[in-house]
């Protein structure tokens, strides 16, 4: 019976509702040890009527064994794992031990669970009830947390209890909490029916109204209680538990201990264990008789987890390390890995085949995609051994594990311990190249750099090219362009001397985008087209996972219509196809920054946040940069400027700490544009020379980062016509040296708005344009060219020019260019009528995510999938997207997306 807690049962209540009606719901319980979170998950169980009911609990003694809790919560519903999306599918099965498998990314289990718990919830509404998550294994953990994080629309309700203080993956999770709290002193007094009220209260007093240690303490309610003393409730349970034990005989408490040491209710497998040690098992009766223990069917139960915990630490070292010596040999061959953990807790110093165990258990962890539990694995078997190079070569692997768990600072300790533990020439360069790619991907970037080049010099060719390509990626992050067209010329000599194709393709790419960036721009382009070409021609290349963000990058470069183009959205389908989470965020940055650089200014809004999404839950803090200034960039030209400012000091913030300079450059231009589009070009300018300056520092020569198109329009309209002349010659120069009709255009847009011959030029930029995805920068062209039309008195072309940049201005939401031709065209004399905001305009960013998915023809669950959603939730959507479009149809909503005005 549950005594008191209206609040928490109403907050029960609720999420359970929910569900029933159709809606997603997520609550954590938290509270102390024994402060009845187990007994409102029962409550809960018992109250979810109609509802299909799903239980785990996490348990400390196997907090190791990969994926276990994930087995017991996902039980009842593995018969619909074909349900899945065959990548997912392959995943969980993996993952679970259903078939044997690649490993996967480690989002790619969550994603599964997701899917699993959606097809569930198609048949009848859903409970997942999970104790003790504090205890879930660290695989299990990060599966459940990616699927509750994006319940939206099924009917699923998941309820947690964590136990206060104590360590998971559940902080910093961002899931609704509620404290669970001692008893009120009226329900004190009923759950203590028939206890004197003075002594009621002495016990209230004394435990804060926690219900466990209510009832352990009741038999001593006359002890006194000094007044506001504190109280650690956790340890005068246990205490009360270690009393129970007083006067127990030693068979008794040696049948508790062994009991307790079991991490597994077999009771086959306590008697075998028992045997091995000579212990009867029987004299548990008297310890049944204390309320330590509840015998039935054979096996043995104890009441809290506190009270096992209690008879545990109570006994001497060495019966505990008997104990679990006993329950090693009595496992049977098929648990493999409770052997493994159990002989380490048996060992008393170094242990050789308990390390062994360990690192096989280790390699199966890492083969399910468990890779936190394989990194505990190896760590503990890298310290159970005598063998210094065992031990380095074990502590490698934990590392990289760890690294793929997410958990970096480990990673980059445990790397440095393996460092030092050897002498071995080959392992050193595997932990040196993989310190170096963590230390890119969170910084500080250049000593992954300095990192990955040393190790370079010492590894085979194609290693050897990898490792300078990730080098010159970091250069690429800190705008370090002399060395990184060093790093990329030592990459391309190597790729003349056989190597694979996957390394001509890396050590051409490089090569290109360091030309680019700071060395000859057309010989860049020409490498950049070279690798693009080698790729079209490969498959191997295009299906390699590790590859997806360079296929993605050679376009991005190249800023063409043609050049390479769909390898853009083969790289995104390829990493959304394999729940490739990982590479997510920098595949989705580079479509962004594409997307930000056509007319599909909604969907790189969309695109941007769901990699910086992805980046925060990833800890992928170089792509996070990234992601925020691209954004804070492409928020500028809309004219948002709070969100503009908020996103440029996040990157700036993080560009510090990274050592990345390149996401500062993008912040600071986005600070810039924002000023000139809203009116404030003096400040405008001011940014723009100071980033000039930033650029000649870093040594970046490549034309298209350069601030100079801007910046004199920005200096014409503070009325500095003469500062506005010197820098466009040096800048057409650039230009037409590079060839490439992007930043050409653009230099003859800044040419045209300084010199009287105007009209060659600006019709020469716009032919160029025509040869670029960049309508807004065709649309500023035409902007300039109108006005200066205008002001020679051509107003009839003027209109023409103006019409069509205050078409594509308002078609991409550009508020403030809009305004600006909006103003020039009625400054012609022409009357216009405000444009009526278009619905597209209203979507959420995950709204445009889907109605693009499904506009190109994605069923509901390729949608799904694609976004790591579950249909329910895509099919939520969908109706508030048909809601604000006014349309019926998947027909209608292509029709809507395809339109000029869809915004992207």
């Amino acid at each position: 019976m549950l005594v008191g807690r209206d609040g928490e049962r109403e907050a029960i209540g609720r999420a359970l509702a929910a569900a029933r009606s159709g809606e997603s719901s997520v609550l954590a319980l938290t509270g102390d040890p024994g402060i009845g979170k187990t007994a409102l998950l029962d409550h809960a169980a018992d109250v979810a009527v109609r509802m299909r009911v799903l239980r785990a609990r996490g348990i400390e003694s196997e907090a190791q064994i990969p994926f276990g809790s994930l087995l017991e919560l996902l039980r009842p519903a593995l018969g619909l794992v074909e349900r899945l999306p065959p990548p997912q599918a392959a995943a969980l099965e993996s993952a679970l031990a259903m078939r044997p498998g690649p490993a996967q990314e480690r989002f790619a289990v969550g994603a599964a669970t997701l899917g699993l718990l959606a097809a569930l919830a198609e048949e009848q509404p859903v409970a997942v009830l999970v104790d003790d998550a504090q205890w879930l294994d660290h695989s299990s953990a990060q599966a459940l947390l990616f699927a509750a994080r994006r319940l939206v629309a099924d009917p699923i309700a998941v309820v947690l209890a964590v136990r206060a203080g104590a360590p998971s993956l559940l902080d910093g999770a961002d899931l609704p909490v509620l404290p669970v709290t001692g008893l009120t002193p009226a329900a004190t007094a009923e759950l203590l029916d028939g206890v004197a009220p003075a002594a009621v209260a002495r016990l209230h007093l004394a435990t804060g109204g926690n219900p466990l240690a209510l009832l352990e303490l009741r038999d001593r309610a006359d002890e006194p209680a000094p007044a506001g003393a504190p109280v650690l409730v956790s340890a005068r349970i246990a205490q009360a538990y270690t009393a129970r034990m007083e006067g127990l005989g030693d068979a008794t408490r040696a049948a508790l201990v062994l009991a307790a040491t079991s991490d597994s209710r077999d009771p086959a497998l306590l008697e075998r264990a028992a045997a091995a040690l000579g212990v009867d098992l029987g004299a548990l009766a008297a310890a049944e008789r204390r309320g330590l223990v509840a015998l039935g069917d054979g096996a043995v139960a104890f009441p809290h987890p506190l009270a096992r915990s209690a008879v545990y630490a109570a006994a001497p070292p060495e019966q505990r390390r008997a104990a679990h010596r006993a329950l090693a040999g009595a496992l049977p061959d098929r648990d493999h890995d409770r052997r493994a953990w159990h002989l380490a807790a048996a060992a008393a110093g170094t242990d050789e085949a308990a390390a062994a165990a360990l690192e096989h258990a280790g390699e199966r962890a890492r083969r399910r995609s468990a890779y936190g539990d394989a990194a505990a694995a190896f760590e503990r078997g890298a310290r159970l051994t005598a063998n210094g190079e065992h031990r380095a070569r074990l502590l490698r692997d934990a590392a990289e594990t760890a690294w793929l768990a997410g958990l970096a600072e480990r990673a980059v300790g445990l790397l440095a311990e393996a460092r030092a533990a050897t002498a071995d020439a080959a392992l050193r360069v595997r932990i040196d190249r993989l310190a170096g790619e963590i230390a890119v991907r969170r910084g500080p970037v250049m000593r992954g750099h300095a990192m990955l080049l040393a190790t370079a010099a010492l590894a085979e060719p194609d290693a050897a090219v990898a490792m300078l390509a990730d080098a010159g990626c970091a250069c690429l992050y800190a705008g370090e362009a002399v060395e990184m067209l060093a790093t990329a010329e030592r990459a391309a000599a190597l790729a003349e001397t056989g190597v694979s194709s996957r390394s001509r393709f890396l050590a051409g790419a490089s090569l290109g985008m360091a030309q680019v960036l700071g060395g000859d721009a057309a010989a860049g382009t020409r490498s950049i087209h070279a690798a693009i070409a080698l790729a079209e021609e490969d498959p191997a290349l295009r299906d390699d996972p590790e590859l997806l963000p360079w296929l993605a990058i050679g376009p991005i470069f190249l800023r063409e219509a043609g050049g390479g183009r769909p390898l853009l959205a083969h790289a995104l389908d390829a990493a959304r196809g394999r729940a490739a989470v990982g590479a997510l965020p920098r595949v989705l940055n580079l479509i962004a920054r594409d997307e930000a650089t056509t007319d599909r200014w909604a969907r790189a809004d969309a695109t941007y946040r769901e990699a910086i999404d992805l980046a925060r839950e990833s800890g992928q803090q170089t792509e996070l940069a990234f992601g925020v200034a691209g954004l804070a960039w492409l928020l500028a030209r809309r004219g948002h400027a709070d969100e503009c400012r908020a996103h440029a000091a996040e990157a700036a913030e993080l560009s510090r700490a990274l050592g990345a300079r390149l996401p500062l450059l993008w912040a600071t231009n986005a600070l810039a544009e924002l000023e000139l589009a809203s009116g404030a070009p003096e400040h405008a300018a001011e940014r723009l020379r100071g980033l000039q300056s930033l650029l000649h520092d870093f040594a970046i020569t490549d034309v298209d980062l350069s601030p100079v198109p801007e910046l004199v329009d920005a200096l014409l309209r503070s009325r500095r016509p003469e500062e506005a002349v010197a820098p466009v010659a040096a800048l057409l120069a650039a230009s037409e040296a590079k060839g490439q009709p992007w930043s050409l255009a653009r230099a003859l847009r800044a040419s045209g708005l300084v010199e009287d011959d105007f009209e060659p030029r600006f019709e020469r930029a716009l032919a160029l344009h025509a040869r670029t995805p960049d309508s807004f920068e065709a649309a500023r062209t035409r902007l300039a060219y109108g006005e200066r039309l205008r002001r020679v008195r051509e107003r009839r072309r003027a209109r023409e020019q103006l019409r069509a940049a205050l078409e594509v201005f308002e078609r991409l939401d550009a508020a403030p260019w809009a305004e600006r031709a909006r103003t020039e065209l009625e400054a012609t004399g022409e009357t216009l009528r405000r444009r009526d905001p278009s619905a597209m305009e209203a979507l959420t960013p995950q709204e445009v995510r889907i109605a693009h998915l499904l506009a190109a023809g994605r069923t509901t669950r390729e949608a799904a999938a694609a976004l790591f959603l579950s249909p329910k939730t895509v099919e939520f959507h969908l109706r508030s997207v048909y809601r604000k479009l006014d349309i019926h149809s998947r027909a209608e909503l292509a029709g809507a997306v395809a339109d000029g005005h869809a915004a992207g």
